[in-house]
C-alpha cells in the first residue's frame, strides 16, 4: 500500500499526521523528486515527498525535529539550488541549501538511523578531463554551484559516512519541469527555424526516470554507503543530444546547427567534459544505467505529451 501523508504547519514546525511513511524525498517537487515518487508508487513503497515549502532543509533544528518525528527508513535528498548562473552572485544563499542543507539532513539521518542518499553533480569536477571521471578523482569545482555541492558532499561524508551515499548525476531530463530535452522537443514540434546548439561540451544525457530507479535500488540494497555516478551510459555533446531529440520527434535534424560555447557566453563556466565513470557500481548489487539513446527513445512519448499539454 502506498501513502503520501498530509503536512500541517504548526507555528514554525511541521506536524506529522501519519507515522507510517518509510521513505522521505526532499526536493520532492523537482523533476528528480517527482520521478522518485512515481517509481516508489509503482513499487508499492510508502513515502513522503516534500518540497522546499514543506521543509526548508537549511534550517537545522527544524530538519532534526521533523525527521525525528517521521523516522524514515531512507532519505533521498533531491533538494538543491540548481540555478548555476544565479549562484555566481548568490553563493551564500546557494550554500545554505547545497552545503548546510546536506549537512542538516545527514545529522538528522544519523539521529534516527536512516539511510541517506544525497544527489550531487558533475560540477564538483573541473570539467577539463578527457577520460571519464572516477568517483575518487579530486574535486576541483569551477563555479559557485560546484563549490557548494562539493562542500555538501564533504559534510555528508564527514557527518554520517557509515550510512550515506553520494550519487553524482548530470544532464537530467524528464517530462516534468524545465530541461533540455523538453526545450528541444518544443522547438522540434514547431517545425520551423534553425536551432543552434553547442558542440564542444561532452556529457551523458540522463533520464530522471532511470536515475530514480537506480536511487531506489541503492536504497533497498544492503550495502550502499559510498560515492557513485548516476548517469546513463554512453556520451554525447549537447548538439548530438538535440539531434537525437529532433530525430525521435520526427523533425528535420538539418535544422539543428553546431556552434561553439563561445557563441553562448554564460555567467558560470560550463564543464567541457562531464562524462562520469560507473565503475563503483561493481561493488554493489545495483547495475549501471543503460545507454542514453535507449532511455531517451523510451521517454519520447511522455516528453512529447508533456510539451503538448503545456502548450
Amino acid at each position: 500500500m502506498i501513502g503520501i501523508e498530509t503536512m500541517k504547519r504548526g507555528g514554525s514546525h511541521l506536524r506529522i499526521a501519519n507515522h507510517q511513511m518509510t521513505w522521505l524525498i526532499t526536493g520532492g517537487t523537482g523533476q528528480l523528486g517527482i520521478a522518485v515518487s512515481v517509481e516508489l508508487r509503482e513499487r508499492g513503497i510508502l513515502f513522503h515527498a516534500w518540497g522546499s515549502q514543506d521543509l526548508d532543509i537549511s534550517k537545522g533544528p527544524i530538519v532534526l525535529d521533523v525527521i525525528s518525528q517521521l523516522s524514515p527508513k531512507v532519505i533521498v535528498n533531491c533538494a538543491a539550488w540548481t540555478d548555476v548562473d544565479v549562484a555566481e552572485s548568490n553563493e551564500p544563499q546557494a550554500s545554505r541549501v547545497n552545503s548546510d542543507g546536506a549537512e542538516n539532513l545527514a545529522m538528522a539521518a544519523k539521529h534516527c538511523g536512516a539511510k541517506l542518499i544525497h544527489v550531487s553533480t558533475d560540477y564538483v569536477f573541473s570539467g577539463e578531463g578527457k577520460d571519464p571521471w572516477q568517483v575518487y578523482d579530486k574535486s576541483d569545482p569551477q563555479s559557485a554551484y560546484g563549490r557548494t555541492k562539493a562542500e555538501g558532499e564533504n559534510r555528508v561524508l564527514a557527518t554520517y559516512p557509515e550510512n550515506s551515499s553520494i550519487v553524482r548525476t548530470a544532464w537530467l531530463y524528464s517530462p516534468w519541469g524545465r530541461n533540455f530535452a523538453k526545450t528541444m522537443t518544443r522547438l522540434a514540434l514547431k517545425d520551423d527555424g534553425e536551432v543552434r546548439v553547442v558542440n564542444d561540451q561532452m556529457g551523458q544525457p540522463t533520464s530522471a526516470m532511470d536515475l530514480a530507479k537506480q536511487l531506489i535500488d541503492l536504497g533497498l540494497s544492503s550495502s550502499s554507503a559510498g560515492v557513485y555516478h548516476g548517469t546513463n551510459s554512453g556520451e554525447a555533446t549537447w548538439f548530438e543530444f538535440a539531434q537525437e531529440v529532433f530525430k525521435l520527434a520526427r523533425a528535420d535534424t538539418s535544422r539543428v546547427f553546431s556552434v561553439s560555447s563561445s557563441e553562448f557566453p554564460r555567467t558560470a563556466k560550463r564543464p567541457s567534459y562531464s562524462v562520469l565513470s560507473h565503475d563503483s557500481w561493481s561493488k554493489t548489487s545495483v547495475h549501471p544505467m543503460r545507454d542514453w539513446r535507449i532511455a531517451l527513445e523510451e521517454a519520447r512519448p511522455s516528453i512529447i505529451s508533456a510539451v503538448k499539454a503545456e502548450g
